[in-house]
């Protein structure tokens, strides 16, 4: 247990240091653990960490019925003995997270990455490219067809895949190794916590919610495809999805990622002018307000105790990995949209 502790002090100091993390890590450590878990997991069309998800959450069940009776009984040795065993495979478990995937976390920002560090923007661009976005979003929905919202699944995970491989280019510092995504065999679970997609990283396998509304799926796919190329952060992860959507020449994901960036802006701008939004929503399409209706019904109808409990567990796991925004980090992919499409000459 000395030696697990020494082991996680140790990690905890280099994450200190994000430049190392980059470089020995992200770019040097990270990339073996995609190879070797890709060339594997890959290889089942099922998710494989789910079961692994099962089985740990069976074994915790156990240990702790285990571990009440024990106390009953006042049989302290074996208590105490059951005791240090959960510390150490509790531990370990933290440990081989950060190991496999958790330090990307603590690496070099995706804005000085991408160099895209000018971040910041006044009220009027952001109502700007707010607009400019409801524009897109509206343009695409009309080419959006009854066939590309009947895809199936597979049809959807291959063109996300598609559309992130694309960006593995040396200038845009994107790296692809063998992408993957699979439907969460939890799906029915996952509605009740509002989930729509997560990545394990004791697999190095994204899993996606298969039930939700079918314009949210290509988004949500290339965002935690993101995540298993090493982008971290939830902004990040929320860019690149945005980034690989948009240049995607498929109808239903360009929808898709115009669909979370109108969103997200339309937060953003909720905050700082809500008589700016309540104008911006007007020229929304009755088409596209109607899916923002559609996917609103639908989680409303998995609302419950569970997906309270689910949020503040995460919104503190996020704070406790170098995000101090919480769940409000997903928000925080403006700043990054931002600074692209002033990079591109689209804001001035």
């Amino acid at each position: 247990m000395l030696a697990l502790a020494l082991i996680w002090l140790l990690l905890m100091l280099f994450a200190g240091h994000p430049a190392a993390v980059e470089r020995y890590y992200s770019n040097g450590f990270y990339p073996v653990v995609c190879h070797i878990f890709h060339s594997v997991f890959n290889l089942f069309p099922f998710s494989v960490g789910d079961l692994v998800y099962i089985v740990v959450v069976i074994y915790l069940l156990y240990t702790v019925i285990k571990l009440i009776r024990l106390l009953i009984k006042r049989e302290w040795k074996p208590l105490g003995v059951s005791l240090l065993g959960t510390a150490i495979w509790v531990q370990s478990g933290i440990i081989i997270f950060y190991l496999f995937w958790g330090m990307n976390y603590y690496r070099l920002p995706a804005s000085v990455r991408l160099g895209l560090t000018d971040s910041t923007y006044t009220a009027v661009e952001l109502k700007t490219v707010t607009a400019t976005l409801i524009d897109s979003v509206n343009a695409c929905r009309i080419r959006v067809t009854a066939s590309d919202l009947q895809q199936g699944n597979k049809a959807i995970y291959a063109t996300a895949i598609n559309a992130i491989t694309s960006l593995s280019d040396s200038s845009a510092n994107f790296h692809a190794y063998r992408p993957d995504i699979k439907p969460s065999l939890l799906t029915p679970l996952i509605n009740y916590m509002g989930t729509s997609g997560y990545y394990n990283p004791f697999t190095a396998e994204s899993q996606i919610n298969y039930a939700m509304p079918v314009f949210l799926r290509p988004f949500v796919a290339c965002h935690e495809l993101s995540h298993q190329e090493g982008y971290g952060p939830e902004d990040e992860a929320n860019f690149v999805g945005f980034l690989a959507g948009i240049r995607s020449k498929d109808r239903l994901l360009r929808y898709s990622a115009y669909y979370l960036g109108v969103q997200e802006f339309m937060f953003a701008l909720r905050m700082q002018d809500s008589l700016a939004r309540k104008e911006l929503k007007k020229r929304i399409s009755p088409e596209v307000l109607n899916d923002y209706k559609t996917e609103r019904t639908y989680w409303v109808s998995y609302e419950g105790k569970i997906e309270v409990v689910s949020s503040l567990f995460y919104d503190n796991f996020l704070k406790a990995n170098n995000q101090p925004q919480g769940l409000r980090t997903y928000n925080q992919m403006i700043w990054l949209v931002m600074s692209w499409y002033r990079k591109n000459g689209i804001v001035h």
